[in-house]
């Protein structure tokens, strides 16, 4: 029982957040944010807790503290990053850097030991919290993680983590954690350092408690002599922090300034002390805040977290859905299964014409899982649990009681049409069919339906395990409901799914046709394949359009082309190149010909070299000639003015969702935030210009379409 003093709760200002008690003179701290399902930093807090010191230092029964979460599943989840949108200047956002590290600093230096019990989420501002506290106790769930993701907004810890982790866990374990944003599980925290204790949650308290009497933790790390020579002199600190400038700017291609400028931040402490480590860490969390690089992460940040609150379609709730259905073991249909069984813990039965279908899924689930566990991600018993929900079957048996079923079978109509007939024989009334199509009109898949009102198209993106979005596409008689439960569906696969009009192309493909046709038209004026590609990279995207082409397969786009052309118009057309490398038989890396040389089987990930007889092939002699921008500028112009179309049109709903849409499906440079925030950010006059300029230069496909020209002369913008 808890021998609270007077039976009363010592209170700060404002009770509703944070609440003291004590416990065998050791004084438990309470913060759970009202009205919020996790806890996050305010700047309105400084206050309370300034409140919470006086109370706690007046009083000398308290002989430690332990700081806990009122969450059931979540220590902090980090700060409110809404309070950077009230700031108009670099000053400001140092001021709020300031103010949190002033917090933390009085939390250090409490004469009585201070003990974080960490369970659930323990981020950014959260951990640099806990970084504050005398020691750490984490529970050993599986929702619990600690880490720094800052950098992923485009800024960096700034209340002190820059200069606490790496005097906790030590250079080399901190770098690598804050420069990608890398959440340690509670294991890796443990075997890190930067927890002192793991233990299951239902003695979590009692050990923090435990902790907190027996002292303040020394956290002396053991290391070894590699570790000693390379952190604990400069000239070793120096090789660390040369070759992490150099890894990062072979990722981030200059891009994103927050890595390396985290980078010196670090520097800056570990050389000139924790004073001056804490001034330069204010100083450039208030400029990395101001930097349009920022503004865009945490605008897709913003977009992202408000999609995830909308849980209604018109109105309309989502059904129930129990068990999943899939049609197809192949590539699609496998990865739609393994998502189904291990992100959405669903039951799932997949359905093929052949036992060769089902076993390749069950394979590579079982290959994705087996990697888990040989990194110490995953226990093997809930591997086998995980596989445990995927089923097969050559018939419909196990499909009565399914509640949704997800075809991905090839691009067939009258096959697609055909499997919405036998599901609604084989399956319950209210079972809803989403197809996986690419580019097949949905409501033609849906004619001659019994229950059309309950199919959709639910399209996701290769590989399935790895890519973020899915599209949900309702045809004009698709009903709400069924499209409420597709989007419950799909965020509880990990994905971001976005709505969008059931037109040729859907949303992502019909943006991306006009870039890779560009890219194509760029290789027929004899840019280099490399070129073209590098261009691109440079320019942001994770890939190039050539290598794109080659994951995708030359001839999946060469079968969209004709559609989006026939639907859509002449500005699809796509360049005589495609047809050429087809009757060459060149389908890109899946029959190892294409614009690069593939090696069957080869799992390196070592750039592929050119396969030069491409060049022989559409007559071409490679000679760079344009630079770097301006190849990937005519690429990117198309996509933008194609994408202020689809907006237009009403293929999506808003600029937030083609934004996630190009960023998560295609990968659109991050740092500018999709197609419509970069417009935004760059001044939709100054976009219309730069189309004029390559109109003039290059052909009437660049010309900027109506939608633009009257938005540039209405002096809007789509934000």
């Amino acid at each position: 029982m808890n021998d609270v003093i007077n039976d009363t709760q010592i209170e700060p200002t404002r009770p509703s957040t944070f609440t003291l008690e004590l416990q065998d003179e050791i004084g438990i701290i309470t913060m759970d944010v009202p009205g919020e399902r996790m806890n996050t930093l305010r700047a309105s807090f400084v206050d309370e807790i300034h409140a919470l010191l006086t109370d706690i230092k007046a009083n000398s029964n308290i002989k430690g503290l332990v700081l806990r979460s009122g969450k059931a599943d979540s220590f902090i989840a980090g700060a409110d990053v809404n309070m950077l949108a009230a700031c108009t200047s670099a000053e400001q956002a140092e001021a709020l850097s300031k103010a949190g590290q002033d917090m933390f600093n009085q939390l250090e230096a409490l004469d009585i030991p201070l003990i974080a019990a960490i369970h659930g989420p323990c981020l950014g501002g959260g951990l640099e919290l806990a970084l504050a506290c005398h020691g750490r106790v984490c529970s050993d769930h599986e929702k619990t993680r600690l880490g720094l993701p800052e950098v992923q907004l485009g800024l960096l810890p700034g209340s002190g983590g820059t200069q606490r982790l790496p005097r906790l866990v030590g250079l080399t374990k901190a770098l690598d954690m804050m420069l990608a944003g890398k959440q340690l599980r509670a294991k890796q925290a443990l075997n890190a350092g930067l927890v002192d204790d793991m233990v299951p949650p239902s003695i979590l308290l009692d050990t923090a408690i435990a902790l907190a009497r027996s002292g303040k933790p020394s956290h002396k790390r053991k290391r070894d002599i590699k570790t000693l020579l390379l952190e604990a002199n400069p000239l070793g600190r120096k090789l660390v922090f040369d070759k992490a400038l150099s890894t990062l700017r072979g990722k981030t291609r200059g891009k994103y300034p927050a890595p390396e400028t985290l980078l010196e931040v670090v520097q800056t402490g570990l050389e000139q002390g924790m004073r001056t480590g804490l001034a330069a860490e204010a100083r450039a969390f208030g400029e990395l805040v101001m930097s349009p690089e920022s503004a865009a992460l945490r605008q897709l940040f913003f977009a992202t977290t408000e999609m995830k609150k909308e849980t209604q379609w018109q109105g309309e709730s989502p059904n129930t859905v129990a068990h999943v259905g899939v049609l197809g073991g192949g590539l699609m249909g496998g990865g739609i299964a393994y998502v189904t069984a291990t992100k959405a813990e669903l039951p799932v039965r997949i359905k093929d014409v052949s036992h060769r279908g089902i076993n390749q899924a069950m394979a590579n689930a079982h290959r994705l899982l087996a990697t888990k566990v040989s990194k110490r991600h995953l226990r093997h018993t809930e591997m086998q649990q995980q596989l445990g929900r995927m089923t097969g079957t050559l018939d419909y048996s196990g499909f009565e009681r399914v509640d949704l079923v997800v075809e991905a079978v090839y691009e067939d109509l009258d096959v697609k049409r055909n499997m919405v007939a036998e599901v609604e024989a084989h399956c319950p009334e209210q079972t809803i069919f989403a197809t996986n199509t690419s580019s097949l009109p949905i409501h033609q898949i849906a004619e001659g339906a019994a229950r059309p009102g309950q199919i959709l198209g639910l399209h996701y993106f290769s590989p399935v395990d790895k890519m973020p979005l899915a599209e949900i596409i309702p045809h004009a008689g698709t009903h709400p409901t069924t499209v409420a439960t597709a989007l419950k569906l799909a965020r509880a696969q990990g994905k971001t799914p976005i709505v969008v009009q059931d037109s040729a192309g859907f949303y992502v493909n019909r943006i991306l046709a006009p870039y890779l046709n560009e890219a194509a038209r760029l290789l027929l004026e004899g840019e280099p394949i490399e070129a073209i590609d590098s261009a691109l990279v440079d320019y942001g995207f994770p890939v190039g359009p050539m290598t794109l082409l080659d994951e995708v397969g030359i001839d999946v786009a060469a079968k969209i082309a004709p559609i989006l052309e026939r639907e859509l118009g002449p500005r699809f057309k796509a360049p005589d190149a495609f047809g050429k490398l087809l009757e060459d038989n060149r389908h890109g890396k899946k029959n190892g010909r294409g614009f690069y040389r593939h090696q069957a089987g080869s799992g390196s990930k070592k750039a592929k070299p050119v396969d030069d007889s491409v060049y022989r092939l559409l007559n071409i002699k490679p000679q760079s000639r344009l630079p770097a921008q301006e190849l990937a500028e005519r690429c990117v112009l198309l996509m933008l003015n194609e994408a202020a179309i689809t907006l237009d049109e009403g293929v999506i709903a808003s600029a937030r969702d083609g934004d996630i849409g190009a960023v998560f499906g295609i990968g659109f440079p991050p740092f500018a935030g999709g197609p419509f925030f970069y417009m935004h950010q760059q001044g939709i006059q100054a976009v219309v210009d730069k189309m004029e300029e390559c109109a003039r230069k290059y052909g009437e496909r660049f010309a900027p379409c109506e939608p633009l020209r009257r938005l540039a002369a209405e002096g809007g913008s789509y934000y």
